[in-house]
């Protein structure tokens, strides 16, 4: 994988770089600090798979940056990095196009499994592309043979939600409900806050609201005592940063191991959009 990085602070970007070589994750393109405004005719040039984009930069900032991008591109994958840590701020980033945070001060850990993750990612699409192309090849050479039938938003989610580990909670239903809405509607999440979206969705938006914060943290914990018993287990790395912060899921098995009496939070838009993510081809 292809990977630029857009900071304007040399440090962040060598870190980054020292990191991903010698994780041997993927290819850094231009060793050396960028800014916002020199970007394009690099992706031009390099055409990356990922970009790393520092959330304050002189010039433009990185939501900006990524809004210009995805108007000129619309295959690369965002992962942002900045000491923000205001709720409006991290919610405008994931709107503009962001799959993940890596929090500063740079953790290795934390950047191999975030890149580790959206590499994953990319070539899960790239394989279902392939086979949903052999499958319209095959279909047009016999016109008589059926298309397979096809897997229901609500079965998706209850797969997801069985891997990990609320099947049957509380919030099952309402989950669904939501999950359901927003592939109706293209991730209309994303344009809405909480008490709007769950106003469209039930005549108590509330206590939807909190069912699903609920059953969240009950996976949030599950996810939790995975980690705590194998960092490497699938389930662990697929979920626990696409679903919830870094740092909410460091202090679960933090709290879990006893070493602090502080919980993780549950983002609960953050929750349901990345479920929304994994669904939202099916």
């Amino acid at each position: 994988m292809k990977i630029l990085i857009v900071d304007d602070d040399f440090n962040i970007h060598k870190i980054l770089t020292m990191i991903i070589e010698h994780e041997k994750i993927g290819q850094v393109i231009e060793n050396r600090s960028l800014d916002g405004t020199e970007v394009f005719n690099l992706i031009e040039k390099e055409k990356p798979d990922i970009i790393i984009v520092d959330l304050l930069m002189p010039g433009k900032d990185g939501i900006e940056l990524i809004k210009e991008i995805n108007c000129r591109y619309n295959n690369i994958r965002f992962i942002m990095i900045s000491q923000v840590t205001s709720k409006d701020m991290i919610e405008k980033a994931y709107a503009s196009g962001i799959e993940f945070f890596i929090n500063k001060p740079i953790n290795a850990i934390e950047v191999k499994a975030v890149l580790s993750r959206v590499i994953n990612d990319i070539l899960m699409r790239e394989k279902l592309n392939k086979i949903q192309t052999l499958f319209e090849v095959e279909n047009v050479r016999e016109d008589t043979m059926q298309a397979p039938p096809k897997v229901s938003i609500q079965d998706n989610v209850k797969d997801i939600m069985k891997r990990i580990g609320i099947l049957g909670e509380g919030g099952e239903e309402d989950i669904i409900k939501a999950l359901s809405y927003m592939v109706r509607d293209e991730g209309i999440l994303d344009k809405s806050t909480l008490n709007e979206f769950f106003k469209k969705i039930s005549c108590k938006p509330k206590s939807t609201e909190q069912r699903i914060r609920r059953t969240a943290f009950v996976a949030m914990n599950n996810l939790a005592n995975l980690g705590i018993e194998d960092y490497m287990n699938e389930t662990f790395t697929e979920f626990s940063t696409s679903l919830f912060s870094f740092d909410d899921i460091k202090k679960e098995m933090d709290y879990i191991r006893g070493k602090s009496k502080e919980r993780g939070k549950v983002n609960v838009k953050k929750f349901l959009q990345g479920i929304f993510y994994y669904i939202k081809d099916f």
